[in-house]
């Protein structure tokens, strides 16, 4: 017969084990463009985590970080909507006009069920 204690044990392990998928901080799996890529003008800009997101509590700034004859200089992006695809893992940040030739980067924010905020940054060039 088991133990009221061997049970206690069991219980507590089983409710771990699926309640943690659940519980899990979102990860960026891919981007497009990707990371460090060099592309042509994108139409929009997209995010896959490895969770579903909370979208009014996720998003990204695009900062346009350098150009052709002015290395430094940063602006913002601005005038873009962001919204999440109907697997509701996949942030899209659709552009209000192309991208001029020069460097990006994407900051994002990314919360999921667990309500923990994850942020990270990726750049990319435009040709």
């Amino acid at each position: 017969m088991p133990s009221l204690r061997g049970l206690t044990i069991a219980a507590i392990a089983a409710g771990a084990l699926f309640a943690s998928p659940a519980l899990a901080h979102p990860k960026l799996l891919s981007t497009t463009p990707a990371a460090d890529a060099s592309v042509e003008t994108p139409s929009r800009i997209t995010l896959t985590f490895s969770e579903r997101l909370m979208p009014r509590l996720s998003g990204v700034e695009v900062i346009m970080t350098g150009m052709p004859g002015m290395p430094n200089h940063r602006m913002a992006v601005t005038g873009f909507q962001t919204s999440t695809g109907a697997d509701g893992k996949t942030l899209i940040v659709a552009l209000p006009r192309p991208l001029t030739t020069g460097s990006y980067q994407v900051t994002w924010h990314a919360v999921s069920a667990d309500t923990h905020r994850i942020e990270g940054n990726f750049a990319f060039a435009v040709k």
